[in-house]
C-alpha cells in the first residue's frame, strides 16, 4: 500500500522527477509526458463516471483508473537491458484481453455505424468521447516515448484498445447508437 505523508518534496524543483527505479529525467520528457497524459485521460475517466451515475458501466470505468495507475507506473518504470525486474508492475495481456472483451459484449447491441458520429448525444456520452480522445493523446505519447525508450507493448495495446472501449461506450450510452449525432460533411457550407 502506498502511504504518502508529505505531499511535496522540492526534489522536482529543478525540472525533473524521478522514476520508480530511483533514477531522474527532465520532467518535459518524452516518457513523463506519456505518463502525464494517461494521468489527464484518467481525470477525463473520473468525469466520466460522475456523468455515467449509478449505470453498470461506472464500475467497469473504475476498474480502468486502477488500471491506468498500474499503466502509469509501468511507463515510469525502465526495463533495463536483457530481463525485467521481477518486481515492475507491468500491464498483462489478461488486462487487454478484458477490454476487447467488454468492447465485443457491447458491440453485439449496437446499432452499424452508417457514418462518422460527432461526440455528444447525451451528457455521459460526451464525457465518455472526451475520456476517448485524452486517451487518444495518451496514446500517441506513449508510442513517442517508445521511440526513445523501451515500453512495455502491453501497456501500448492497452492504451489502443482503451481508446476503442470509449468509442463503444459513449454508443452504448448514447441509447446503443440510435442518438448518435452524425456528421454531415460540409454542412455548414454557404452553396
Amino acid at each position: 500500500m502506498v502511504k504518502l505523508n508529505k505531499i511535496y518534496t522540492r526534489t522536482g524543483d529543478a525540472g525533473t522527477t524521478g522514476l520508480v527505479d530511483g533514477s531522474r529525467l527532465p520532467k518535459h520528457a518524452p516518457r513523463m509526458q506519456a505518463v502525464g497524459d494517461v494521468d489527464e485521460a484518467n481525470s477525463a475517466i473520473g468525469l466520466a463516471i460522475l456523468a455515467i451515475g449509478d449505470l453498470p458501466e461506472a464500475a467497469w470505468l473504475t476498474t480502468i483508473q486502477n488500471d491506468l495507475f498500474d499503466l502509469g507506473a509501468d511507463l515510469a518504470t525502465p526495463i533495463p537491458d536483457g530481463a525485467d525486474e521481477p518486481w515492475a508492475l507491468r500491464i498483462i495481456a489478461g488486462q487487454v484481453a478484458r477490454l476487447e472483451q467488454q468492447i465485443d459484449d457491447m458491440n453485439a447491441d449496437l446499432a452499424p455505424l452508417d457514418s462518422f458520429i460527432l461526440p455528444g448525444g447525451s451528457p455521459a456520452a460526451a464525457a465518455v468521447h472526451l475520456a476517448r480522445a485524452i486517451t487518444r493523446r495518451a496514446e500517441r505519447s506513449a508510442t513517442a516515448a517508445a521511440a526513445d525508450v523501451a515500453l512495455n507493448p502491453q501497456a501500448l495495446a492497452y492504451l489502443n484498445r482503451l481508446s476503442d472501449l470509449l468509442f463503444v461506450l459513449a454508443r452504448r450510452l448514447n441509447d446503443n447508437g440510435t442518438r448518435d449525432v452524425k456528421w454531415v460533411p460540409g454542412a455548414s457550407r454557404q452553396v
